[in-house]
């Protein structure tokens, strides 16, 4: 069965999502980050530490793009409805092997790259930093938990799922979720004087492989991307044990679900269909989400995202003119591209 033909969840309600012809909302290209040398390479992974997107590729390597570029590039198109493109990134890292996933520890300036020949390799801005423990995952099935900065495996959990784990993300209070090529979403946590993991729930609602995990709302909403096209929206149950339920479907994409990111109470999701979707969690009248942007000038499927700017002011407050989120999204044609949403108060 292709991606495009892959059914929608049925077993849940759509959320109630507000028309996107009635937002107020205005979204625009600022920026185009053209591809790597090579002309087969695509765009695997992004991140973001402080004002510096770092860009991963298939090719094996990593590229440095300063996001006040961004803010001139806004500022030279205020009369122009172009996107114009950028050629200005730095190569700060060249590996041998294809780059899966990139993770910003804001350690000291650490940045962790996982790769294709099974490795994870730390690259270091500046020095400093505490000790801290990082998660990874793996197509072997298998979680392992790394004491950083001395790169220790401390744990290692075999056969998590019955098949490759595509997804990670981790809460404000440590419990982690793995999502899989199995359908399934499984939740794990480590109790006080634990040395281990322990297994607390496994969720299933998607219909096909999940490829992307996101946490919003400080961690208090999961959303899961999959083949299924659907976007499943999981809340806490209640009961005190941190367990997730699922609440809605964020329906609208006609191809697989590829990345996901979320912050407060925005997400955005990107999709083999060459698009990138913004959502608002909440509403005046209700607890659905609004679409503030469909974002369509991708000319391939859309692998990753980085979403750099909330909607909201630091306080949690929302001015008079409203706020704006700075979403990056790359794809498998090599672009990355910038763009700037703007999000209305509720």
């Amino acid at each position: 069965m292709s991606l495009a033909s892959q059914p929608s969840l049925r077993s849940l309600p759509s959320l109630d999502v507000h028309d996107l012809n009635t937002s107020p909302s205005l979204h625009q290209c600022i920026a185009t980050i053209k591809g790597h040398s090579s002309a087969s390479a695509y765009v695997s992974a992004l991140a973001v530490d402080g004002d510096s997107l770092y860009i991963a590729s298939s090719d094996g390597s990593i590229r440095l793009w300063a996001l006040d570029g961004a803010s001139r590039s806004q500022e030279e198109q205020q009369q122009d409805d172009g996107c114009s493109s950028s050629s200005s990134s730095t190569t700060v890292a060249d590996t041998d092997s294809s780059v899966k996933s990139l993770l910003a520890t804001g350690n000291g300036g650490l940045l962790l790259s996982s790769h294709q020949d099974g490795k994870i390799r730390a690259w270091r801005a500046a020095g400093g930093g505490t000790a801290r423990h990082g998660r990874s995952s793996s197509w072997d099935r298998s979680i392992k938990v790394w004491r950083l900065p001395g790169f220790r495996c401390v744990e290692s959990i075999a056969a998590a799922h019955d098949d490759a784990i595509n997804a990670l993300a981790v809460s404000p209070d440590g419990r982690v979720y793995t999502g899989s090529a199995d359908k399934k979403i499984k939740a794990w946590t480590r109790g006080p004087g634990q040395r281990k993991h322990a297994l607390v729930g496994t969720m299933e609602r998607h219909r096909s492989a999940v490829n992307a995990l996101a946490l919003g709302a400080n961690g208090k909403v999961l959303y899961s991307g999959a083949c299924d096209r659907s976007v499943v929206v999981w809340e806490s149950a209640g009961g005190g044990d941190g367990g997730m339920e699922a609440t809605g479907t964020l329906r609208g994409h006609a191809r697989a679900i590829l990345c996901l990111a979320a912050a407060g109470e925005l997400v955005c999701s990107g999709s083999a269909d060459r698009t990138v979707r913004v959502w608002r969690r909440g509403g005046a009248e209700n607890n659905g989400y609004t679409c503030l942007a469909v974002m369509e000038s991708h000319g391939a499927a859309v692998k990753s995202l980085a979403l750099v700017r909330g909607g909201r002011d630091d306080d949690g407050s929302c001015s008079s003119e409203g706020s704006s989120a700075l979403v990056c999204s790359g794809a498998l044609d090599g672009d990355v591209k910038i763009w700037s949403v703007f999000i209305p108060c509720l």
